[in-house]
């Protein structure tokens, strides 16, 4: 079979669905990955990493995160004329572009098998003021529309099908699209490879916690610093650390306010990488204090590699970890009870030790990519 899979970002390809690709393709089909047009360098990377798994790359103009309709239109026009040429059995997308834009020129190409996995919900739908609000609007609009052209859509948390359903994006149990019964299935995020994710001893002294993440305002990276700075006060030796890429547009944090922080002695921005994995060794807790999540994947890296977690009890972050258990959970936009949520590793450093254990057998029980995606492909092949 000839299977599309676009996403919004190559190196979020590259690192979220390596398993499902390299599955494929060891299966005998044909894989087309459909990614932006980009000049950066990582994204170039991460591309001939897909064509080395024996994936077909096919570049695309796609403004991940601009608002304006008409270059969003020459988009679907764009992916358009792409599968017609391709001719594929099965479209599968992901993020918010994709699966909107990919499903109605799939659905327009005569794509027979249209599939679409909501991976989090993010900026577009925290509608904390008039322009978010005008933008969830727009957006259910165009989701609601879209998803009517699929087969299935698949979500990675039981709040965001909740969320959706109230915002009437999706039909109720047994609800019609244009292709028949919509199916509304969840699927447990993209996985984690357990042998790449190796278990690693962690780093006990000094206590080091590490977000992982885009330096967004949603990820929490500011409500960590914040708590990074109240211990920093009473424990000097901890380390706070950031790694992840820059972004532009609403809901970046600029390069300035992390120097600020970097400068008061707070957190350390590590920058960013191709491979995360001897920053989480390096590390003795994973911290993600986000706002909202599909089913954070730097979350499930962590646990694989036998680090516990401290998130904002969160729609998809909730679903990783079991308070008292792996990790802590604590509230929401509160940076003094992010900050007791760390120190209780702090003053135990031993839980550092047995609740990466842990989270070490969840993720080889529950979040094995190889599960996932094999899940996946019974539904969409």
């Amino acid at each position: 079979m000839r299977v599309v899979i676009m996403g919004s970002q190559a190196r979020s390809m590259a690192n979220f669905w390596p398993t499902l690709i390299k599955l494929l393709v060891g299966s005998g089909h044909q894989v087309f990955c459909f990614v932006p047009k980009t000049d950066d360098a990582a994204d170039a990377r991460a591309i001939e990493r897909l064509r080395q798994w024996g994936a077909e790359v096919i570049a695309l103009p796609l403004d991940r995160r601009g608002l304006n309709p008409v270059r969003d239109l020459i988009t679907l026009h764009h992916i358009y004329r792409a599968l017609k040429s391709i001719r594929p059995d099965v479209f599968f997308g992901y993020a918010i572009k994709p699966v909107i834009y990919g499903s109605i020129a799939a659905r327009l190409a005569g794509v027979p098998g249209r599939y679409a996995m909501i991976t989090g919900l993010g900026y577009t739908f925290e509608a904390d003021s008039l322009p978010k609000k005008l933008l969830t609007l727009a957006a259910s609009s165009l989701y609601r529309f879209s998803l009517r052209f699929c087969r299935a859509v698949f979500f990675q948390n039981s709040d965001d099908i909740a969320h959706f359903r109230a915002l009437k994006i999706i039909p109720g149990a047994g609800g019609v699209s244009d292709a028949g019964a919509l199916q509304v299935k969840m699927i447990r995020g993209t996985g984690v490879d357990i042998e790449h994710f190796a278990a690693a001893p962690p780093k006990q002294s000094p206590p080091t916690f590490l977000l992982i993440g885009r330096v967004i305002e949603a990820k929490g990276v500011r409500e960590f610093a914040d708590a990074a700075s109240i211990l920093r006060k009473k424990y000097p030796m901890a380390s706070f650390q950031i790694l992840g890429p820059l972004e532009s547009g609403p809901g970046s944090i600029p390069e300035s306010e992390l120097r600020e922080w970097s400068d008061a002695g707070s957190i350390e921005y590590l920058g960013a990488t191709d491979d995360v994995r001897p920053f989480i060794a390096n590390a003795s807790v994973m911290v993600l204090p986000s706002y909202r999540e599909g089913l954070p994947t730097s979350i499930m890296e962590g646990m694989s590699m036998g680090r516990p977690a401290v998130v904002a009890d969160a729609p998809g972050s909730r679903d990783l970890v079991q308070e008292g258990v792996n990790g802590y959970l604590v509230p929401v936009r509160n940076p003094a009870a992010l900050a007791a949520g760390m120190e209780r590793f702090i003053v135990n450093p031993e839980l550092i030790v047995v609740m990466g254990e842990t989270s070490r057998k969840l993720a080889e029980t529950q979040y094995d990519a190889r599960l996932v995606a094999a899940a996946l492909l019974k539904l969409i092949l």
